[in-house]
């Protein structure tokens, strides 16, 4: 296998504040990796350096070996597929228009969506299973449905690569673990890399078999959940005792 995201001596922050600090990364493509650590630890912006959407201060940044600072946004969009944690919407949009702004990468700039377009819509929305909110406006759904909405759409964008931050933040027990569920199936039978953001452990440990623990703006420890989720580590860096950190 082929790293298909590199972060190499990566330095970034905000203004004058560093909060990624000389990490080195890789995650090879149809890996499902989750990151996980404390609040402030940097975890989303590890996000938003592999999308691009932030740009390192030191190191470097690669998507499928090319650096992500010389694609433009399309080319970006149509190898990551990004779910926020908390998305909101500016204006009024049907469950499925909202959707379908995950087609846009493929669609023709003079033709639009074309039948493929359409497709990968309706399969998506099956997919999340939405099909009892089509027609709705996105914005007046529940917080944790409108999270499912915006899954929907990265399915739709069918990138080979999947970040999620905090995917399960507002949703019910139920489906969190449908979300999860679907995860690794897009992860194992679809083959598309999946990279979340998770404050879970117990969800992280069950669902990904690599997990990133940030701290401080490290990568203090990576690999198996086993291997990685000692009770030294889990009372350092969180703060807990490991028996109520795993729900167990």
């Amino acid at each position: 296998m082929s790293a298909i995201v590199t972060l190499d001596a990566v330095s970034a922050g905000y203004r004058r504040r560093e909060v990624i600090r000389h990490v080195d990364v890789r995650i090879e493509a149809g890996e499902r990796v989750a990151i996980i650590g404390p609040n402030g630890a940097g975890k989303s912006t590890l996000l938003r350096l592999i999308t691009g959407t932030l740009r390192a201060r030191a190191g470097r940044v690669l998507l499928d070996g090319d650096l992500v600072d010389r694609l433009d946004r399309l080319a970006v969009a149509r190898r990551v597929a990004a779910v926020p944690s908390g998305a909101s919407l500016p204006f009024a949009m049907t469950v499925e228009e909202v959707v379908a702004l995950g087609r846009l990468p493929h669609e023709h700039a003079l033709r639009g969506p074309g039948p493929a377009d359409v497709a990968a819509v309706a399969g998506a929305i099956e997919r999340v299973g939405l099909g009892h909110l089509v027609g709705r406006d996105a914005r007046e759904l529940s917080l944790g449905e409108r999270q499912l909405v915006f899954l929907a759409l990265a399915v739709a964008q069918a990138a080979p690569i999947l970040l999620l931050d905090e995917p399960t933040v507002h949703l019910d027990l139920r489906h969190r673990v449908e979300a999860m569920e679907m995860l690794v199936d897009l992860n194992e039978h679809d083959g598309i890399t999946v990279v979340a953001v998770l404050h879970d452990l117990g969800l992280a440990a069950h669902f990904f078999p690599r997990l990133l623990v940030v701290a401080d703006g490290r990568v203090v420890a990576d690999g198996p959940p086993a291997q990685v989720l000692t009770d030294d580590t889990i009372r350092g860096v969180f703060g807990v005792d490991p028996v109520h950190a795993l729900g167990s």
